[in-house]
């Protein structure tokens, strides 16, 4: 017999430590999907530029928005008005921040309104179930079928054109599409093992609800979020288009466009700068969506 088959491991070939490779949450793995997306980062960047812009872009105007420059009307961009004036002569510049105040917080707050109603009916009707979701889903039925133009009509006339009741008028039926999202996802989520294992164990539905089905709809909710705010923006351009939103003096993109409309012909940049940032705006917005709902999307990791 050979001796050297009976020397320790240690003395015939080095020990091979074993790799420990780290967990990866399913939170962490969908950052580092969503980092990984250059165009939905782009999208990212821009939308903070122009939050920067709505913030602190006045700052750098020595004009007001509501500031009359009457010798000065319809004058094309120049180094003493970027953006140039309108028909009364007022900065275009100064005017375009403050309408990008009013347009993204327009679309940010009914979003998240939208975010919260939607969440709490959509999850409410997919947990329970049975008769109580029938009822819901119904009602939701019956007001999507309501024309979104005829709910903000009477509403304008009942409370007034302002910002306010645009908001409520966005929010009305603007959730619908989030709780028709949430309850096909928490229907879902309920026949998978982990939420049967919670129930075995004693889990009340309440925090099955809060602490395994809502977090686990997350991707989706945040994606249908980030896509509702440019619908919403462009619903309140289109109002205030028509006049029915934001009122003198304070400005919106809308607004700013429709009154550019009837000067295209002859000074056109007073329609292409508001529309410009509300067609930036809204593709960075569904640029963004579309990247956080493929890093959320567990089907499509790698």
């Amino acid at each position: 017999m050979d001796p050297d088959h009976f020397l320790p491991l240690c003395s015939r070939q080095p020990i091979v430590q074993d790799q420990v490779v780290a967990g990866s949450s399913y939170w962490k793995e969908s950052l580092r999907r969503l980092r990984a997306n250059r165009i939905a980062l782009l999208g990212i960047g821009i939308l903070i530029f122009l939050g920067l812009f709505a913030l602190f872009g006045p700052m750098l105007s020595p004009y007001e928005h509501y500031e009359m420059h009457l010798p000065m009307k319809n004058s094309p961009p120049s180094s003493k008005f970027i953006f140039g004036t309108d028909e009364l002569g007022r900065d275009m510049y100064t005017r375009t921040c403050h309408g990008a105040r009013i347009s993204l917080f327009v679309g940010i707050t009914a979003a998240f309104l939208d975010l919260v109603i939607g969440v709490a009916v959509g999850a409410i009707a997919g947990c329970v179930g049975g008769k109580w979701d029938e009822a819901i889903m119904r009602t939701v039925d019956i007001l999507y079928s309501i024309p979104h133009l005829l709910i903000v009509i009477m509403l304008m006339v009942v409370m007034g054109p302002g910002i306010f009741t645009i908001i409520i008028a966005l929010t009305f039926t603007g959730w619908i599409g989030m709780a028709r999202i949430v309850r096909g996802q928490i229907l879902q989520l309920k026949q998978l093992d982990f939420v049967r294992a919670a129930e075995a164990l004693g889990a009340s539905r309440g925090r099955i609800l809060l602490r395994h089905l809502i977090p686990n709809a997350m991707g989706p909710i945040l994606a249908t979020m980030t896509l509702t705010i440019p619908t919403a923006i462009f619903a309140e351009a289109f109002l205030s288009f028509l006049g029915l939103g934001v009122q003198a003096p304070a400005t919106s993109w809308g607004s700013m466009a429709s009154t550019g409309v009837y000067a295209l012909r002859f000074y056109p940049w007073r329609l292409f700068i508001p529309a410009t940032f509300i067609s930036l705006t809204m593709l960075c917005f569904n640029l963004v969506g579309d990247g956080i709902r493929d890093a959320f999307d567990p089907r499509l990791r790698t």
